[in-house]
């Protein structure tokens, strides 16, 4: 039975989710209703921004590129080749293929990208350049003709080194706008904003409720929460790193759950003590303290097998295995969104440069989906074609009885149609059905 170190403070009621999502309701109205005039509205309300056009033109883009440092430049480009080539090699393993099931009989698949796709970039508290390099990069790879970023103003100023990250993603499209009057533009169009199919990328719990809403009139990459990191410690894990990484994703927001599963009591206590410790000195403490005095958690079992297992009933987005044998979680878990394996290794790689989408399922929804990839931006879709005569007189002869059973004569009728005209048949009707007979 695990034995419970620290535990996360009761969940709250749900009324500020009601608000929220009765708040969002009203923008997006606004929105359909007002087009450019309500987006401009609420871009004053809520960044306090107004700009005579919300998209910056080429010479805009060449002009604050120009003022964003060289080693944030090459930083950027070191670590978009990262995920340009990881989201390279997922989409070369999609395959199309055509294969013959019957003969003439042609069934085919092809991978065909999304026509325009959305990418919101958050800004807020922090300027998070790397959900350019996730949404745009990724998107381009996948071949996506139009893609269509959105991030806001930062304090009423650019964000340069978000800009930049756009640019350099390929972005064809660049607002500065924010917000969910930025997603209901993408989502239904205004008289400057064309429409996207797909709208990717993090945000606050409006931007999420907003895509939630809009879920179904435009693609949405995932529903997302909170930031939420999983350690699995055993012995041989150092505590300061645990505390140090744990602390790394509470510091996304207060309300960002931080959880150690750990066969180690003595490591659980030294990493609450080197937590206590570290917070005060953390320039984001007043993130990071609420969510770890909030949501932290730490877990102690007796056996590896038992951390597995209640891993896997967090379904967590990050998993971090600081472990002996840190590759036993891909054969036992399954259930995260992305693994991060050894002491080498850490979360934050996979927000800021290792390559792999940082853009994962939170909320226990890494049970059902993983996060945003390559294929996300893909349609898998198929054709068929059936040039032998014979076989679509015998697909014409089952069509029928197929149909017949379900009672869907119009659908048999189609079968019948090609029965007769195919094959050794000749069309007639009997009590109102339109049936094939074999000509004796």
């Amino acid at each position: 039975m695990p034995k419970v170190l620290k535990n996360s403070a009761p969940a709250a009621s749900g009324a500020p989710r009601a608000e929220v999502g009765g708040r969002v309701s009203e923008i997006i109205a606004d929105v359909r209703e007002r087009d450019d005039a309500a987006v401009r509205a609420y871009s004053e309300q809520f960044d306090d921004w107004s700009p005579e056009s919300f998209r910056l033109s080429p010479q805009d883009v060449a002009r604050i590129v120009a003022g964003v440092p060289q080693q944030v430049l090459d930083d950027i480009e070191f670590v978009q080749g990262q995920v340009r080539t990881f989201a390279q090699h997922q989409r070369d393993s999609l395959g199309e293929f055509e294969v013959e099931t019957l003969p003439g009989v042609r069934l085919g698949q092809k991978q065909v990208p999304v026509t325009a796709a959305g990418a919101y970039v958050p800004g807020g508290r922090y300027p998070l350049t790397a959900s350019a390099h996730m949404t745009i990069v990724t998107a381009k790879v996948a071949g996506v003709e139009r893609v269509v970023a959105c991030t806001p103003p930062i304090r009423g100023e650019v964000p340069a080194a978000t800009v930049a990250a756009m640019h350099l993603a390929g972005a064809d499209e660049i607002y500065l706008l924010g917000g969910v009057q930025a997603v209901a533009a993408l989502a239904v169009g205004t008289e400057t904003i064309g429409r996207v199919d797909l709208i990717a990328g993090p945000g606050n719990a409006y931007v999420a409720e907003a895509k939630r809403q809009l879920f179904g009139e435009v693609g949405i990459d995932l529903f997302a929460g909170p930031t939420e990191i999983l350690v699995i410690a055993d012995e041989t894990a150092d505590p300061f790193v645990v505390a140090v990484d744990l602390l790394s994703q509470a510091e996304h927001g207060p309300d960002s759950p931080a959880v150690l599963i750990t066969t180690s009591e003595a490591l659980g206590q030294a990493v609450l003590e080197h937590v206590d410790r570290l917070l005060p000195g953390m320039p984001t403490r007043d993130m990071a303290g609420p969510a770890w005095r909030d949501h932290g958690e730490v877990h102690v079992v007796d056996s590896l097998d038992e951390a597995w297992t209640l891993a896997d009933s967090f379904a967590s987005e990050h998993v971090e295995v600081l472990t002996a044998q840190p590759r036993l979680a891909l054969e036992k878990m399954r259930h995260y969104g992305a693994l991060f394996l050894g002491e080498g290794t850490c979360v934050s790689y996979g927000d800021k440069v290792i390559g792999t989408n940082h853009v994962l399922p939170t909320r226990g929804a890494a049970r059902y989906t993983g996060g945003l990839w390559v294929g996300k931006y893909l349609r898998t879709v198929t054709y068929q074609e059936v040039i032998d005569p014979a076989s679509s007189a015998l697909l014409g002869e089952v069509c029928g009885r197929a149909s017949r059973v379900e009672l869907f004569e119009g659908h048999a009728r189609s079968g019948d149609v090609r029965a007769a005209r195919y094959g050794s048949a000749e069309l007639s009707w009997t009590d109102h059905r339109f049936a094939a007979k074999a000509v004796q």
